[in-house]
């Protein structure tokens, strides 16, 4: 029986029945509903969320990677799972976070807006002082040593626009050119919240700013800037959530991962605790000895923020039969922003973005269709690496997933199709202190969980249409050669965390 796409929800209960009926069940497994989505509550969902924000409370107001806030997600999560049955395990991994303790910017001696790119290098204690100088905007501003000739930007902070390379090459060229600090502002309206990608792209002070305080800025050449950049980086030791359900074939497992942790700035809600619950919801709602044919591993993912760093790990760290196990991989990180949309990662690169491995565009039309099944039309989101469907897509793994939308601008057409206000942020206060409960859009957060529901539930009964259910020496093969393939299409470089940009 082949999959082609999610029609309905009868499609997908004759699909388990066939398959049960066709296959021996060899776990003594409970009956799972007939149809998982129908069974999600938003207010159930939202109680996940109701106890992220107060262990945030009690935490510092965040729940980072490293603070205990971060532990006691884990904690949270792993109570629930345990008592559901599954097999649950935490595997601990280290690496290099960077933390900023403090950030301001004056200009002329007047308190500017922005912040410090991630991974920028501190200034020393109290800041730095210097001149401000323009570079001037072309097609590539920033992009080429040439562009800073003549343009005398030695022994001051530098002025860039965004666009046409990475933070990272911009301050560095900057740096060759005897600058000792950067400003670079946005060439789209809203926050700049980018990253240098690493700690040893890092090569003097950088801040971003908006595109109205950078135009604002480029008629100030000459004018005096401090900037203060208080940052550090700690050896940190964190865990992932792995918890998988105890029936069903574990040669071709199903996936599903969201990111636990949150920014240091706040409670981390939307993004990603709405992932983090309604993936918590549906592992609930199957169970942990459910009537399926593949088993399925739900995966929440510590250090996403720090650049992708559990599931990179958690992926590196599989044997290449290991890997060849998972049948495929779905994301899901922000699933209820308060201006919400509705995007469904485009695996077949039908935006003009790269395409996923080979399957990945079926579990594109599965979702689209699943959210077609509520009324809702979706949209193909290209896969930018900026989430933590990125190492399973770099071994070949088939992937795909959901999300709300984070900082870009809703459109009139967006706001037409599926409510909300045009010319706003899907989450404009994604990153920041008021990422809390009260930034969620929780009618698309049940939504959202149901099509997960669904999806996952129809792949725990056959991955036929995705995967065509090769032998293990096909799928190694074919493996092999995507991720040949991947290494080519996506960039290489540093990894970024959904919020950041590298560029």
């Amino acid at each position: 029986m082949s999959l082609r796409t999610i029609t309905s929800r009868r499609s997908i209960t004759a699909l388990a029945a066939g398959c049960a009926a066709a296959m021996l069940v060899v776990t003594p497994a409970s009956a799972a509903p007939a149809d998982l989505g129908r069974t999600i509550d938003g207010n159930a969902v939202n109680r996940h969320l109701i106890a992220l924000q107060r262990i945030a409370d009690q935490n510092g107001g965040n729940r980072a990677s490293g603070q205990p806030g971060y532990e006691a997600s884990v904690d949270y999560v792993v109570g629930k799972l345990q008592r559901a049955g599954f097999d649950v395990s935490t595997p601990e991994f280290t690496y290099e976070a960077y933390f900023k303790d403090s950030f301001s910017l004056a200009v002329a001696g007047q308190p500017t807006e922005g912040d410090a790119l991630e991974y920028s290098p501190a200034t020393p204690q109290g800041g730095l002082t210097a001149p401000l100088s323009v570079l001037p905007v072309d097609d590539t501003p920033g992009c080429e040593a040439t562009d800073f000739d003549g343009a005398n930007v030695t022994g001051t902070v530098v002025l860039i626009s965004r666009g046409a390379c990475n933070f990272a090459t911009k301050q560095q060229l900057a740096s060759d050119a005897g600058a000792v600090g950067a400003i670079i502002y946005n060439n789209v309206d809203g926050p700049l919240n980018g990253t240098l990608g690493d700690a040893a792209a890092g090569r003097i002070p950088t801040a971003g700013v908006t595109k109205q305080v950078g135009e604002a800025l480029s008629g100030q050449a000459g004018a005096e800037v401090k900037l203060d950049v208080q940052a550090r980086f700690e050896t940190v030791t964190t865990r992932n959530v792995i918890a998988q359900t105890k029936t069903g074939r574990t040669d071709n497992v199903v996936m599903a991962g969201a990111h636990l942790d949150g920014v240091p700035e706040g409670p981390g809600i939307n993004d990603n605790g709405t992932g983090s619950a309604g993936l918590l919801e549906t592992a609930l709602k199957l169970g942990g000895s459910p009537d399926v044919q593949n088993a399925v591993r739900f995966a929440w993912w510590g250090a996403e923020e720090s650049g992708l760093v559990g599931s990179t790990k958690y992926v590196q760290g599989l044997s290449f039969e290991e890997q060849l196990d998972i049948a495929l991989y779905l994301n899901f990180d922000m699933i209820g922003s308060p201006n919400a949309g509705y995007f469904v990662y485009d695996g077949d690169g039908s935006t003009g973005g790269p395409s996923g491995p080979q399957g990945s565009g079926q579990i594109k039309d599965d979702f689209i269709a699943t959210m077609a099944e509520q009324g809702i039309e979706s949209e193909p989101s290209e896969f930018n690496g900026r989430s933590d469907y990125g190492e399973f897509i770099a071994v070949g793994i088939p992937s795909g997933g959901m999300h709300t939308g984070v900082e870009d601008l809703k459109t009139e057409e967006q706001a037409a199709k599926w409510g909300g206000t045009a010319g706003v942020a899907f989450d404009p206060n994604y990153h920041s202190a008021r990422d809390n409960l009260s930034n969620v859009d929780r009618v698309a957060l049940e939504r959202m969980t149901k099509g997960i529901a669904n999806v996952v539930q129809a792949y725990s009964q056959s991955t036929e249409a995705v995967n065509g259910m090769q032998t293990r020496a096909e799928r190694a093969q074919l493996r092999a050669a995507q991720s040949t393939m991947m290494a080519q299409s996506f960039d290489q470089g540093p990894k970024v965390g959904h919020g950041h940009n590298l560029s």
